[in-house]
């Protein structure tokens, strides 16, 4: 795997951790990162050996303190600093979305280990991954109205999706920090933990989905919830799920399912998602089943 700079990547019982790594910065964002995060990502998605991946920050103070402004950071990490006349340019896009647009289109489960302080891009990052564990001492931020500016890495619609419109809009138009308690009560994080308790929980929840389901059903799974709550009607939703039952109760996870079932044991699933994903798939990109 490529040498990182400013994440650290490991990998162990078929889980990838991946550490944000600049605890004197309070690992805050910059371009570095988020392209080594990306890199990271495209190896993982090609490791069938890899069924979950989890995330969090080194040292006790923060997960991500948002986006490194400093000369040492990068200075402008949401956008290219050039002056660019057509807003359509390359150059103007967000490099948080950049982040999360990739981590969306992951195909293993993504689960925020979030240790500490987590404001601007520190929280929005995190709106892409799937399940959301939080320290005692995770403070969240959506301070962007704070630094005139709008919310980015596409939290706009992330954000409204996870939390509902009214909650989303509350920590957005104060910009103010929250703690925890109040993250969990607003649906952005499933538990809190002790700050020694915290990176153990999160994988070992990546681990009840490593040891025991297939990783062609997770990888579907993922799309699926992800791509298809925002269709028209329930039809389109139906039109997918119909396919992936059929031709994945004809597979041989599906066999070795039923069969481990039957004999009591635990699944040993043979599937691998970079060669027996369902053909139709990614349905989206060519819209075949229409």
């Amino acid at each position: 795997m490529t040498d990182h700079t400013q994440i650290t990547v490991t990998k162990a019982d078929r889980i990838a951790t991946i550490t944000l790594n600049r605890p004197d910065k309070m690992n805050a964002y910059t371009r570095t990162m988020g392209a080594e995060i990306m890199a990271a990502m495209d190896d993982i998605d090609s490791d069938d050996d890899v069924r979950a991946v989890v995330f969090t920050g080194a040292g006790e103070r923060a997960f991500c303190a948002g986006a490194d402004l400093t000369p040492e950071g990068g200075g402008q990490v949401f956008s290219d600093a050039a002056q660019v006349d057509d807003l359509s340019d390359e150059r103007v896009r967000d490099g948080g979305g950049r982040l999360t647009l990739r981590l969306f289109e992951s195909t293993k489960p993504l689960i925020c280990a979030c240790n500490g302080v987590a404001v601007g891009v520190g929280a929005t990052m995190q709106l892409a991954m799937d399940i959301r564990l939080a320290s005692r001492t995770a403070r969240y931020g959506f301070v962007f109205a704070r630094r005139g500016i709008v919310p980015e890495a596409a939290s706009s619609w992330f954000l409204p999706r996870i939390v509902g419109i009214s909650q989303a809009l509350e920590w957005c138009y104060s910009g103010r920090i929250f703690d925890a308690e109040e993250a969990r009560a607003g649906g952005l994080v499933r538990s809190i933990h002790a700050p020694d308790d915290l990176l153990h929980a999160a994988q070992s929840l990546a681990r009840e989905i490593a040891e025991n389901t297939s990783a062609v059903s997770v990888a579907m799974t993922r799309a699926m919830m992800w791509r298809l709550m925002n269709t028209d009607h329930p039809m389109e939703a139906h039109k997918i799920d119909s396919r992936a039952i059929y031709t994945l109760s004809r597979g041989k996870d599906a066999q070795e399912g039923i069969a481990s079932f039957l004999e009591k044991r635990r699944a040993m699933y043979p599937g691998k998602v970079t060669a027996d994903m369902p053909d139709f798939y990614p349905w989206w990109e060519e819209r075949r089943y229409e």
